[in-house]
């Protein structure tokens, strides 16, 4: 599975103008789901998410996890992190899990972090939505398992 973790002030996904979740500081999450990932890949990645340090410190060092400062999370389905931009211009997704697996993966994702302490809103798998942010610092993180 792959990630781009975002460290926000703030988050929110909504679909249709109908805000579905957000969060105030913590993470944002564009999670897919890869061919041949499974339960296992899902739970090996919240866990990484959920121990990465890179909230500051008392000292302002990047030294605090969010399970550590009790930040949310806000999940929202990418497949377009699958890209393949090797030929042309036009990206390819085949290395994205099919509709069906991408989406048990995902809820399992966000399942694993909820299991795991974390607050958790999610975004609607498929849909078309709008996401908004403050990216904090910025600290913008790529992550694959």
């Amino acid at each position: 599975m792959r990630a781009l973790v975002q460290r926000v002030s703030e988050a929110s996904v909504s679909v249709a103008g109908e805000r579905l979740g957000a969060i105030g500081p913590g993470l944002l999450i564009l999670v897919c789901a890869m061919q041949g990932d499974g339960e296992a890949e899902a739970e090996r990645l919240a866990a990484k998410v959920a121990r990465l340090r890179i909230f500051a410190d008392a000292a302002g060092k990047m030294n605090l996890s969010l399970a550590e400062t009790g930040g949310g999370a806000l999940v929202v389905s990418q497949f377009t992190l699958a890209a393949d931009t090797s030929r042309g211009n036009r990206p390819g997704f085949s290395a994205a899990a099919d509709p069906r697996t991408g989406e048990r993966l995902y809820r399992r994702f966000a399942e694993a972090l909820r299991h795991l302490g974390i607050p958790v809103e999610t975004g609607r798998f498929g849909a078309d939505m709008d996401v908004a942010l403050v990216n904090q610092g910025p600290v913008t993180i790529w992550l694959e398992v």
